[in-house]
């Protein structure tokens, strides 16, 4: 068999992985979705070729949401870039999501990058994303982080013109609250929201999802494998190159770093019992909390992809999820981000 056959069998049979409805708005999706980020930054220097063989590995497996955005570029496009050729031939079989947000132009400060989502921003973003994925509609368009100094409804708004245009088809919003929610979703249907979820990160259960889940909104988690640590493969934080965000996550700290490995190794005990890996039973943990999630899980390697894609074939009986909460009944130890740059909702 040719590599173009076999290329061709893994295509076929991928049309078992289920795909889900995210939100009320038609927007639809693969269960498990590919993350981008890191191909290009946060987790040491990029691998371009990498990234492309990875993407398409996930096309041929069946996953049709690719997640991409103008930060993980710093400004250059670079991730788009990488996204759009290594989906040129297959464009309008998939969706991509990309962001706006961020003032790539102003230094960084305490706080991290400066936000800017005023209207005009906004359409200039959109305009260079359209340009580096090269292609002429965006599938959603996320607002990466809430601006606390533009209305929402502005950026609904505006957002919602684009969509009349054509150049998008669907709004997004990342890291929102309720009272966000409910002001954009006013103005303009939002279609889904993405924020961290994962056995490890758990905020969003109390007020958020409830939120999502009144409003008819999709959820996409990101960072649905605790940013690699519920891999399994995993070394302190003092081992990570400084370009590597883990050696300053506070999770990889340590005292914290100790007690998610415990947590981890408990994990893998209950995966092993059931034939599976310990990140199959973390996207399958996910996948079980409501029919409109879809994990983007981010990796460079094309065996992950292929093993993050088994996970929408795994089922967990009530015992299998009662045993993951009593592992990690509020999540991991440490917090996800510095509190200076840490979301507000």
């Amino acid at each position: 068999m040719t590599q173009q056959d076999k290329n061709q069998q893994d295509k076929n049979q991928s049309s078992n992985l289920p795909m889900r409805e995210l939100g009320t708005q038609g927007l639809e999706a693969g269960a498990i979705g590919l993350g981008t980020m890191g191909m290009t930054m946060a987790y040491g220097a990029g691998d371009e070729p990498g990234g492309i063989a990875t993407i398409r590995r996930a096309y041929e497996l069946g996953v049709t949401l690719f997640d991409t955005a103008e930060l993980y570029g710093m400004g250059t496009g670079s991730n788009e870039q990488l996204l759009g050729r290594a989906v040129k031939d297959f464009r309008d079989e998939i969706v991509i999501a990309t962001k706006f947000g961020f003032d790539m132009d102003a230094p960084q400060n305490a706080a991290g990058m400066a936000l800017n989502s005023r209207p005009d921003h906004i359409r200039e973003v959109t305009e260079n994303s359209l340009r580096h994925l090269g292609t002429d509609y965006i599938d959603v368009l996320y607002q990466h982080r809430v601006d606390p100094d533009v209305p929402i409804e502005d950026v609904a708004g505006t957002v919602g013109e684009l969509i009349a245009e054509g150049k998008v088809r669907y709004l997004g919003l990342s890291e929102a609250g309720p009272d966000i929610l409910r002001r954009a979703h006013a103005v303009h249907p939002v279609s889904v929201l993405q924020t961290e979820y994962s056995v490890f990160e758990r905020a969003v259960e109390a007020e958020v999802l409830p939120v999502v889940r009144e409003l008819g909104i999709g959820f996409v988690p990101y960072s649905p494998l605790g940013r690699g640590f519920l891999t399994g493969a995993v070394k302190p934080a003092a081992e990570y190159p400084q370009d590597d965000m883990r050696s300053w996550d506070d999770r990889w700290q340590p005292g914290n770093y100790e007690k998610n490995l415990t947590a981890i190794r408990e994990l893998t005990a209950l995966a092993d019992a059931k034939g599976i890996t310990v990140t199959q039973l973390a996207l399958a943990w996910l996948l079980a909390q409501s029919d409109d999630i879809v994990p983007i899980p981010g990796t460079r390697s094309p065996q992950r992809v292929a093993e993050n894609a088994a996970a929408a074939h795994v089922t967990l009986t009530s015992q299998d999820l009662a045993r993951v909460q009593e592992i990690l009944p509020h999540g991991a130890a440490g917090s996800r981000y510095p509190e200076a740059i840490m979301p507000s909702w």
